[in-house]
């Protein structure tokens, strides 16, 4: 194992011992004999299960200090305590095994082989055991969470349970603990007015809002919210998404130069909104169990109160499902107006009788993964007030990236077929309800309709319905700090997505960026990364205002390691300024100065009909017959092994020179890490089922860790791209395309953070058809590529 973490703050000695009797390891007066009396009391409370005298000895004796000598026999002899016999009994805290994980004759190299952080003093005093024991709860276990968080887990900071609200919340080393009690969890559903009405029926549509919120909000604590803008969170309609899947088996069609902007038919404002005078604190409905995110789980016994709202056209809420529209923006900013105090809910949808969220401090983050992120960017491009934070994870920016690209018909990795109506559709989770369905239906299904003919399959380019849908064009309003979260093998939501908010968010707020080595996951139970204290440090400083350097102290960068396991480095930025690497294309090979002799070569992008058939059905065997076989439908060029390791940085693009047989065509590209090794898996592995607490008595999530595939592969996709050759100047103009007449196009792959091993060669792949994401028509088009007018470019390549 290889411990990872960015999250701890630099604290003073005075604030460590008022920190440490805060929690209760130091009483507020204390007076110990010696040092090794000291370490003993830190050590019998290390046992929280119990404190009867005899378990503690129990467990006491179950620690070794050295190679031979178990704890209380250490403590009744003579001798000094040392850095050896301190870090010994630390790593057994931690849950480390010895022999197994470390060596008790080698501590010290134990400690740094798992990059554990450790104190060396001259002397072992009161003090530096006050500072070593302080550092050692922030440090993480094996298991992937603090030692603090794994007493919590245990019952020590029950005791705090009880302190008036008054005293709560309590921090150390800079987050907020786990001293609310998840019994008391007030579970409530409130129901906010937007001002909306994408129903159509002249009301205006109200918000689903399920909350849970720490008991202590009832006597007179506020507290932050953590909110999570779900369109799953009421259900989906998984058959009917299946039922509406497009065919993808069709041909690229020439287009015309005529622009086609159609969009769907506007939403009005209601017309009818409801008065009363009515008001309450206390809310008339709850609910069992929330379709939570174990995240907010962590953040729940934490203070942090968490709203979960699936959004418009959900069940039972008002209105319909727009994919991405400006109205959906509206009804997920909805709900933090309300948490601000500056919009109306009701404990019902009927009654209108009024409701407050009297118990939030004002300061609001959004929290979530892919569509939920999604919505948390989309809200923060509004620049919305109390809007503070969003933490947006694997999130689209651009529906048209995740539909479209560059003027192609485009699906996301693993689901050919799906589009924006597919997806209103599946998440329109008022079809649950059957009356309710029932009276909305017709005007669900006409917008549907308007959404399929606006959204443009036939031609695939940016338009009107694709422009309403881009956040980017809003990026330049975001007043929140932005923390984001994105795989680097994410072949659903692409890098692109996150890499040009990253690039284009205003300079006058703070943003950082996590890139992991996983696809379209979550990274908060990782047991080489404090991912969780991450979030913690990040919104303790938003939300609760503590100024705990969280945007000093964290990187702008982490980055996983893509050949060391468990590896996480610090970066300034995604690219670095002046390195960039052009290679361009000859023979076969990358090279790195161009040739003066044109070269042309051809491939051709029709299979045999069986061909194609087990192609389109298992796109992995078309992929590895492309990367790996001599063919016909595709070239590939290669640069020699490499004699260094190099890191690869940014948005790679390709300019090529290119001819096709008829008047439409379209290129594909990919990079490809040549070299057989045994790499990542492509999920991480669950080390532990249950196995990190996130209270006491309270949730529960799975320690999982990338481990190596048990078998060497000769090849990894890195990135990839794909343009329309009528879309060759931007994804909304349509250019004319002539029949074998040479067209020069230039079109971004997708970002990477890549290094590539010594002895590996970094391969361009260049084809058209791409079984995985885009349309398939099986057309017997020749393409030509001029070599002498193609070049690869990368912005940044480093050795190392």
């Amino acid at each position: 194992m290889k411990n990872n973490q960015f999250s701890i703050t630099p604290t003073t000695h005075q604030q460590k011992i008022a920190e440490l009797t805060r929690i209760g390891f130091l009483p507020s007066e204390f007076h110990f004999a010696n040092s090794k009396e000291l370490w003993q009391h830190f050590l019998q409370l290390s046992y929280p299960e119990s404190g009867n005298p005899a378990n503690v000895s129990q467990f006491l004796a179950g620690l070794l200090a050295t190679q031979d000598t178990a704890v209380p026999d250490f403590l009744e002899s003579y001798e000094p305590l040392t850095t050896e016999i301190f870090y010994v009994v630390a790593l057994q805290l931690l849950q480390f095994e010895p022999e197994l994980d470390f060596k008790p004759n080698d501590i010290i190299q134990s400690m740094k082989k798992i990059q554990l952080p450790f104190l060396m003093p001259t002397k072992w005093d009161q003090t530096t055991i006050i500072d070593a024991w302080y550092l050692l709860l922030c440090t993480h276990t094996k298991n992937g969470q603090t030692l603090l968080d794994n007493l919590t887990g245990r019952g020590f900071l029950t005791p705090l349970y009880d302190l008036p609200a008054a005293q709560k919340p309590i921090f150390f080393n800079g987050k907020s603990i786990a001293i609310f009690d998840p019994t008391k969890l007030i579970h409530e559903v409130v129901y906010v007015e937007s001002s909306l009405d994408t129903d159509r029926d002249q009301q205006a549509d109200l918000l689903k809002v399920e909350i849970l919120r720490p008991g202590d909000t009832n006597g007179h604590l506020k507290v932050p919210a953590v909110y999570t803008a779900s369109p799953y969170n009421q259900g989906t309609n998984n058959a009917w998404g299946d039922q509406l899947t497009h065919n993808v088996n069709v041909p690229l069609a020439h287009k015309s130069a005529t622009t086609f902007q159609t969009n769907t038919t506007p939403f009005t404002a209601p017309t009818k909104t409801i008065t009363t005078t009515a008001t309450t604190k206390q809310a008339t409905e709850t609910f069992s169990r929330e379709a939570s995110y174990t995240l907010n789980d962590y953040l729940a016994v934490r203070g942090f109160a968490i709203a979960y709202a699936a959004g418009i056209g959900t069940k039972n809420s008002g209105g319909m499902q727009t994919c991405g529209s400006p109205e959906q923006t509206k009804a997920t900013v909805a709900v933090t107006e309300w948490l601000t105090g500056k919009r109306k809910a009701f404990t019902n949808p009927t009654d209108g009788t009024q409701i407050k969220a009297w118990w939030c401090n004002g300061n609001v983050a959004m929290t979530g993964r892919s569509y939920l992120g999604t919505l948390a960017t989309a809200a923060a491009t509004t620049g919305i007030a109390g809007l503070k934070t969003i933490i947006s994870e694997a999130a689209i920016s651009s529906w048209y990236d995740y539909y479209r690209e560059n003027g192609l018909v485009m699906a996301p990795g693993g689901f050919q077929g799906e589009d924006a109506d597919v997806l209103a559709a599946e998440t329109f989770s008022r079809k649950l309800t059957a009356a309710d369905y029932h009276s909305i239906k017709p005007v669900f299904h006409q917008y549907l309709h308007e959404m399929q003919v606006a959204m443009d399959r036939q031609t695939g380019s940016y338009n009107d319905f694709w422009r309403a849908r881009n956040y980017r064009l809003n990026l330049a309003n975001v007043t929140a700090d932005v923390l984001l979260v994105h795989g680097l093998n994410d072949w659903n939501v692409k890098l692109n997505q996150a890499k040009e908010v990253w690039d284009h968010l205003p300079n006058t707020i703070s943003k950082k960026i996590i890139l992991h080595q996983g696809h379209h996951i979550y990274i908060n139970a990782f047991r080489s990364f404090d991912f969780s204290d991450i979030v913690n440090l990040w919104l303790t400083n938003k939300l609760w205002e503590v100024a705990n350097q969280a945007d000093e102290i964290l990187p702008a960068v982490i980055a996983q390691d893509n050949i060391n396991l468990e590896t996480w480095h610090p970066f300034d930025n995604w690219e670095e300024s002046g390195q960039q690497q052009t290679w361009f294309l000859h023979d076969k090979s990358l090279i790195n100065a161009p040739q003066k002799n044109a070269q042309l070569q051809t491939f051709n992008d029709q299979q045999p009909n069986q061909t194609f058939t087990d192609f389109c059905r298992q796109p992995a065997q078309w992929q590895s017959t492309m990367a790996l076989t001599s063919n016909q439908f595709s070239l590939c060029f290669k640069t020699g092994t490499t004699k260094d390791e190099l890191l690869l940085r940014g948005t790679p693009m390709l300019q090529i020179r290119v001819a096709s047989s008829t008047d439409h065509g379209l290129i594909s590209a990919q990079l490809v890490d040549y070299g057989m090794t045994k790499r990542f898996n492509e999920a991480p592995s669950i080390l532990q089922r249950n196995g990190i607490q996130l209270g006491f008595n309270w949730r529960e999530d799975d320690l999982r860790e990338f481990k190596l595939a048990t078998r060497a592969t000769p090849y990894k996709i890195i990135s990839y791209g794909h343009i329309n050759l009528q879309n060759r100047h931007n994804a909304q103009q349509t250019d004319n395309l002539v029949a074998n007449q040479f067209v020069d196009a230039q079109f971004d792959l997708q970002p990477i953070f890549h290094h590539l091993a010594i002895g590996h060669q970094l391969g361009l792949l260049i084809f058209a058809t791409d079984f995985g994401m885009t349309q398939r028509g099986n057309e017997p088009i020749t393409y030509q590529v001029d070599l002498s007018g193609s070049q690869l470019l990368i912005p940044t390549v480093q050795r190392s």
